[in-house]
């Protein structure tokens, strides 16, 4: 019975420290791609989304305000 759960408190443990991993690491790329406007341009491209200049100067100061927040 406590190897169940063992297992179970384990398991909850890893996806929440997966998780706060995920999301750390997902911030910083962001912040990689606020200052690299081609990363930026490649990752709208995957998206589906073609961003002419106006349209990635908008994206970068939308960026940038939720990174002062």
């Amino acid at each position: 019975m406590w190897t169940v759960i063992t297992a179970i408190v384990t398991l909850i443990i890893g996806i929440v420290i997966g998780f706060a991993g995920g999301v750390f690491y997902l911030r910083k790329q962001m912040e990689k791609m606020q200052s690299d406007p081609q990363a930026l341009q490649k990752m709208a491209k995957q998206m589906g989304y073609n961003l002419n200049s106006k349209q990635m100067q908008m994206a970068q100061q939308m960026m940038n305000k939720k990174k002062h927040k």
